[in-house]
């Protein structure tokens, strides 16, 4: 009797698992997201062995994936290490954020809407009096436009990223510092991407709500997420055992680098969460703003957190916090045209790209599908290497193989390194080759040996040398910020290699120009005087 017990047992437990499989039974409350993975898509295997692929071609240290479906976690799985001692990168490691930290202050400002502190449409100096840029414009700039990245702001007149401050005041300090940007654009007019609208928008926050944003975001946000894992500073974060970026050096080899996360990008790049975190965040906003027995947001706001307000290009969109566009990995050829992309179902995704990690978040509301990836690596040179990681996911997700890999940077992003290289060695090379004329020169001066040919020669070097410097100077104070649209510490700190040999560039193309020019001259005139005070000997 008791062997037909357990048989009728065990068969009912298949049966039961079969169901859910099949989504004609709800699984129990309660149950580990490991549990329901017995009966789960097989794509996710999938997702496993393709990521786990890439890292080993590519040779990233760690990566985390969480997905989500209906209301909850299906899936998740870790990859590699967190740092260089070998730790194990989990799910619940938390990684710098970056443009992902985003979405999260999207949410707390709607939670000031729905409060009434806030209003969408009223004008931010309504909340900051003394807020103003270097043009007249910004007085028009609303709390929508800057949730819709089309303030007009510029990246590059708005950029700390270079900074590593952690003052607590940061926030609000950045926002001051925007005095001196000017506006591309009326308000409202075009899409125009700038971390500092999230900036501005997180000192909105932390102004009405009469709570530092950090705090803000710990009571209001993370804890009602569940979001064990989440930080708003590098101090807590590391307290927590975050997992430490990499770079990619020299388009050669992976190595732990320490790259800027100022206080002052707080609300717009510079939080911190796991995977498992980012994954509770897309379950609230697939099931209207609810997780668990918490509310975050209103249904409604959630609505209007993921209606497109601006056009960024021909298929894709900008919500709040949030690019939208068809979802072109369910199809096998893509969306080549809109007509084909208008029958696609409709993707909200942010990528999050820092100079050591790379993250992922990606919503499609039609399926109840949500995708969370974190990378504690990044390659700048070509971050669409890593971002053709996110669409095959999704490809995969939805029975498609994945697409190879198409590098997208122009030619100066992607050898960045070895231009910088090169300024560096001719920088070097003019100041070997500058001294040893000089030494020469000055040795046939005591031989009393003149010559107009030696000084043409110095003259020439001199002149070549000038030219160097101006070219080393142009791009790197000119061309390069204008190119990249930010400022030259940001290209400095945040791409590692490049500012490693760019900085002594720089600095031989600054300090070694006058004493070089002034010592020349000073041979060439010695030359002279030294020829036509010297004795006739009688020659005709």
């Amino acid at each position: 009797m008791k062997a037909v017990a357990r048989f009728c047992a065990v068969l009912a437990a298949l049966q039961a698992a079969a169901l859910v499989g099949l989504g004609l039974l709800a699984p129990p409350s309660g149950v580990a997201a490991a549990a329901h993975e017995t009966a789960a898509d097989p794509a996710f295997q999938g997702v496993d062995t393709y990521l786990q692929e890439q890292l080993d071609s590519i040779g990233l240290p760690g990566a985390a994936v969480v997905i989500v479906r209906d209301g909850e976690q299906v899936h998740e799985r870790a990859f590699g290490r967190a740092d260089d001692s070998g730790r194990p990168m989990t799910a619940q490691t938390p990684v710098l954020l970056a443009s992902t930290s985003k979405s999260l202050t999207a949410i707390a400002v709607l939670q000031q809407v729905e409060a009434g502190r806030l209003a969408l449409d009223e004008p931010v100096v309504t909340y900051l009096p003394w807020f103003s840029l270097e043009d007249s414009r910004a007085s028009a700039i609303t709390v929508r436009h800057l949730l819709h990245q089309s303030s007009g702001l510029s990246s590059a007149d708005a950029a700390f990223e270079g900074s590593d401050t952690q003052a607590p005041d940061a926030l609000e300090q950045g926002v001051r510092d925007l005095a001196g940007a000017s506006l591309e654009g009326n308000p409202g007019d075009a899409f125009g991407y700038a971390n500092a609208n999230y900036n501005i928008l997180g000192l909105l926050v932390q102004t009405v709500s009469g709570q530092p944003f950090g705090e803000y975001m710990r009571d209001h946000v993370f804890r009602p997420l569940e979001m064990d894992h989440a930080h708003t500073t590098r101090a807590s974060a590391e307290a927590d055992s975050m997992a430490r970026g990499h770079s990619l050096w020299f388009g050669s080899f992976w190595r732990q680098t320490e790259v800027p996360a100022p206080t002052s990008g707080m609300s717009s790049t510079t939080m911190y969460a796991s995977a498992e975190d980012l994954g509770h965040e897309l379950v609230a906003l697939l099931d209207g703003g609810s997780y668990g027995n918490h509310r975050i947001l209103r249904p409604e706001s959630v609505d209007v957190m993921h209606t497109p307000g601006v056009r960024v290009d021909e298929s894709k969109q900008y919500a709040m916090a949030w690019f939208t566009r068809p979802l072109s990995e369910a199809s096998p050829a893509g969306a080549g045209s809109p007509a084909e992309g208008r029958d696609l179902p409709l993707l909200l995704e942010h990528q999050g790209e820092w100079g050591n990690t790379h993250t992922y978040t990606a919503m499609v509301p039609a399926s109840g599908l949500g995708v969370a990836l974190v990378i504690n690596a990044n390659d700048t040179s070509a971050p669409s290497r890593l971002k053709a990681l996110d669409s095959n996911v999704l490809r995969i997700l939805h029975g498609q193989p994945p697409a190879p890999t198409v590098v997208h940077e122009d030619w100066l992003q992607r050898n960045g390194w070895v231009v910088s290289s090169a300024l560096l060695l001719a920088e070097l090379a003019s100041l070997v080759l500058t001294g040893a004329i000089l030494a020469r020169t000055g040795r046939r001066r005591r031989a009393a040996s003149s010559a107009s040919r030696r000084r043409w020669r110095l003259a020439l070097v001199g002149a070549a040398a000038l030219g160097l410097d101006a070219f080393v100077l142009w791009l790197c104070v000119g061309y390069a910020p204008a190119h990249f649209e930010t400022q030259l510490a940001v290209i400095v700190r945040q791409f590692p290699d490049i500012g490693v040999t760019l900085v002594p560039a720089l600095a031989l193309a600054v300090v070694w120009p006058v004493p070089r020019t002034v010592w020349l001259l000073a041979q060439g005139l010695h030359r002279r005087r030294s020829r036509d005070h010297a004795p006739d000997d009688g020659r005709i």
